[in-house]
């Protein structure tokens, strides 16, 4: 027997089937969502959550002409299903497969890429302006969920939004709050109301025939919105000029359908507020939507299950002790998570600390003005931030940290290529624009125990300075115990090539920065190379980098990060200045976007892993010659 999802190839075999199919069809699609997530890995409690209300949107909207913007994307999975990519849902997340995200390069119905939050009602507007200018009778419907509806850039939409005259509809995806009582039949049947031509007609004549009271015309306003206020949380979106409706049941397809139909008849900008359950359908992620945000391979008859051996330790688990240390010493440090906590390592700070940790919801440039603030009144903030989010608060890091040389400690997780989440979530740029920015300092550890005590080094100073390190685990190098710190903008040599003592000069050095080390050190050792740890991208260590250089032929700096303006060229910078002319080679992230897929294979095929460092250094300089011997002394 044929499922109905397999009939399915694209939406408009979706409105071809009558509406009471519709609630088959979202079993059949929640359970293939949960089959398919449990082999490859990837968000699951958020796309369980929105399998009706992607049905239904995809059911009365004409996509892709008309547009649909889902705010971060990784609840798209129904969408990628309904969408033509079923058959390629085994390669979500893999190199050369599907993105996790909506990507515009991968299909027309994702009109917009997403990944970062809060940016759908900025991209709707501007596409329901376009339709307008262009004559196009088209509807741009945004999908924004609660937590996104917390940064600013939200907000600045929804206010240029409601004055704005455009097809747009904007759908508060509320997945945070249990359905209450008010959220069933009768609020439907309200929300189908208001939404209906009646309800709009009559609100609009008697509004017309009141104007001539006043005073009636205000008390009938005020009746409105208290009648209203009984069954919805807020009146706050129609201040900025939307109309307003719900909440309703997001699981509900005999709410929002009708609902849906009706807003499309309506002019000006509508806001429909749904209610939602993450995981929904499956109860070990309803029970913990958290635990199965964006887990790994499981069983889905069994759920997520503990490794049977203890896994490494990863950066993000350093940075979390060290933050509680730290805390436990100083009674000043303070922590602040731009809605991360879990994936930044401040659970157990939280718990610890709970008049100490601070989390400002999505808004990474509120984040760092704050820390700013509390910096200013002599706390030591700690800020935990991805590296990819960090960007988002650029010209806070200029203007209100780095200008006022306020002691902030910026913690960056996911620094360089992070893997399965792909371009927008690799942080390959943070060496680069950080370094530019004057009173700012970037350290990059090699491993585990070189972030603790990189990080007691950064809290220490009396200006900012950021501490970048990878997702996942290191080199496996245990931590030390204590708080000890590094000397501040000092390297290291890590292996010193051997020679012949008559040589007055080596071959060839390689300058490491960050977890880059290890393979180096493997590439030296066939290559009978110099390893150096620089530690500081910024500020560099100038005496031993001209040491290194001085002592050899040629230099090969290695980071994972962008070569265009990042640590390898802060070194021929330096080179530079210092009138020393030497033979450089920058290996690091190339000038492109690396797409997602296992994070091992993609540096390799950059060229990043042992075996590529070596063959890059060996493709360079083979023929480099020192005393009349090679340069490269191949021990292998």
């Amino acid at each position: 027997m044929t499922s109905l999802l397999q009939t399915i190839n694209d939406p408009a075999d979706l409105r071809r089937l009558p509406r009471t199919q519709l609630r088959a069809l979202s079993d059949e699609l929640r359970a293939y969502v949960l089959d398919s997530v449990s082999k490859t890995g990837g968000h699951l409690s958020s796309n369980l959550g929105t399998v009706e209300l992607t049905v239904a949107l995809h059911y009365v909207f004409n996509t892709p002409y008309d547009r649909l913007v889902w705010d971060v994307g990784h609840q798209t999975y129904p969408h990628k299903i309904l969408t033509g990519r079923r058959e390629r849902m085994g390669s979500l997340r893999q190199l050369g497969g599907l993105s996790g995200f909506p990507q515009r390069a991968e299909s027309e119905y994702d009109t917009f890429g997403t990944a970062h939050s809060s940016t759908s009602i900025s991209a709707a507007l501007g596409m329901a302006l376009a339709a307008k200018q262009k004559g196009e009778d088209r509807h741009a419907v945004a999908i924004i969920g609660d937590g996104a509806m917390s940064a600013g850039m939200a907000f600045e939409a929804l206010n240029n939004a409601g004055v704005a005259e455009g097809k747009l509809l904007v759908i508060l995806n509320d997945n945070d709050m249990s359905i209450s009582p008010p959220v069933g039949a009768l609020n439907r049947y309200l929300a189908q109301l208001m939404s209906g031509h009646f309800y709009d007609a009559a609100k609009n004549v008697g509004k017309q025939v009141l104007r001539a009271a006043p005073p009636l015309f205000e008390l009938a306003k005020r009746l409105e919105q208290h009648a209203k206020g009984m069954v919805l949380p807020a009146t706050l979106f129609e201040q900025f000029g939307f109309n307003y409706i719900g909440p309703i049941d997001g699981h509900d397809l005999d709410a929002l359908i009708p609902t849906l139909e009706n807003i499309k008849h309506l002019k000006g900008p509508q806001f429909l507020h749904v209610v939602t359950k993450k995981g929904q359908g499956y109860k070990l992620a309803e029970a913990d939507p958290v635990a199965y945000h964006g887990p790994g391979k499981f069983d889905p008859a069994i759920g997520l299950q503990k490794p049977s051996t203890p896994a490494r330790q990863t950066f993000t688990q350093v940075f979390g002790q060290w933050l509680c240390d730290m805390a436990e010493k100083d009674p000043r440090l303070v922590g602040i998570t731009p809605a991360m906590r879990e994936g930044s390592g401040l659970v157990e700070f939280e718990k610890r600390y709970p008049g100490r940790y601070y989390d400002v919801g999505i808004a990474e440039q509120h984040s760092v003005t704050f820390a700013a603030g509390l910096a200013c009144e002599g706390l030591k903030p700690v800020l935990a931030i991805y590296s990819t989010f960090l960007q988002r608060g650029y010209d806070q890091l200029i203007h209100d940290v780095a200008i006022q040389n306020l002691p902030v400690v910026f913690a960056l997780d996911r620094a360089g290529i992070v893997g399965a989440d792909g371009a927008t979530h690799a942080g390959a740029y943070d060496i680069a624009f950080l370094r530019c920015i004057p009173n700012m300092s970037v350290a990059c550890p090699a491993d585990e125990n070189e972030c603790r005590k990189l990080l007691s080094t950064a809290f220490e100073q009396d200006h900012p300075v950021a501490v970048r390190y990878p997702r996942g685990a290191g080199a496996g190098v245990a931590t030390e115990a204590g708080l000890r710190a590094l000397p501040f903008g000092k390297g290291e040599i890590r292996r010193m090539a051997t020679g012949h003592p008559a040589d007055a000069c080596k071959g060839i050095a390689i300058v490491v920065f960050g977890t880059l080390l290890y393979p180096a050190l493997q590439a030296a050792d066939k290559l009978n190379a110099t390893v150096v740890n620089m530690r500081w991208a910024k500020p560099l260590d100038i005496e031993l980098l001209l040491q290194v250089a001085a002592g050899h032929e040629a230099l090969v700096t290695l980071e994972d990060g962008a070569i265009m303006g990042g640590a390898g060229s802060a070194v021929t910078e330096a080179l530079n200045a210092a009138g020393v002319l030497k033979p450089v080679l920058q290996l690091g992230l190339p000038d492109k976007f690396i797409e997602h897929g296992d994070p091992a294979k993609l540096m390799a095929l950059q060229g990043l892993d042992a075996a590529g460092i070596e063959k890059s250094i060996t493709n360079r300089f083979s023929a480099l010659v020192v005393n009349g011997r090679p340069a490269l002394k191949s021990v292998a």
